[in-house]
């Protein structure tokens, strides 16, 4: 049976933003599963977002501190309908990435991290596939904040769209 994925990352509320933009909300309550690597900032929106998700999958990042690391772990493994996943915050450089995540995931089909608040998706030789959505609330010098949707489906990861938002004001 396939399952529809929401990916996110870097989401920095209330530090960024003071909430989620709405169409990221939309994407959530409708997906099987959330997937979040990391960079909360404030275990509110961990709070609301295992509320209003049928299943959370997620890591903390370097800016989440306390609780958020009571609760989550710095690397979680999963397979959804055949797909294996791990997520991480942190890859470190991307110069060398694909080779240096390969050999820290073996086992695993895609990988799926933050940190950079750039958008990524790339597959190494070995078939590990890399996925960073961005951030919905930090662009930073990217052109759009965003997030990634996605479908595992029969042992494949099928549908892979990079969802981009509206530009937003700076918070205040």
């Amino acid at each position: 049976m396939s399952v529809s994925l929401v990916i996110t990352a870097d989401t920095h509320v209330p530090k960024r933003a003071r909430d989620l933009p709405d169409p990221l909300w939309q994407q959530i309550e409708a997906a099987d599963v959330v997937v979040h690597a990391g960079d909360w900032v404030d275990v509110a929106l961990l709070d609301e977002l295992e509320r209003r998700s049928r299943r959370l999958v997620a890591v903390y990042g370097n800016n989440d501190h306390g609780v958020l690391r009571d609760r989550l772990p710095e690397v979680v493994r999963v397979e959804f309908d055949g797909v294996r996943f791990a997520v991480v915050h942190e890859t470190g450089d991307a110069k060398g990435r694909e080779q240096r995540c390969a050999a820290a995931f073996p086992d695993v089909d895609v990988l799926v991290f933050g940190h950079s608040h750039i958008p990524w998706d790339t597959t190494g030789p070995t078939g590990l596939r890399l996925l960073n959505p961005g951030s919905p609330t930090d662009r930073r010098r990217q052109p759009f904040a965003t997030f990634l949707t996605a479908t595992a489906d029969a042992g494949q990861l099928r549908d892979v769209v990079l969802h981009r938002l509206p530009v937003r004001p700076p918070r205040r």
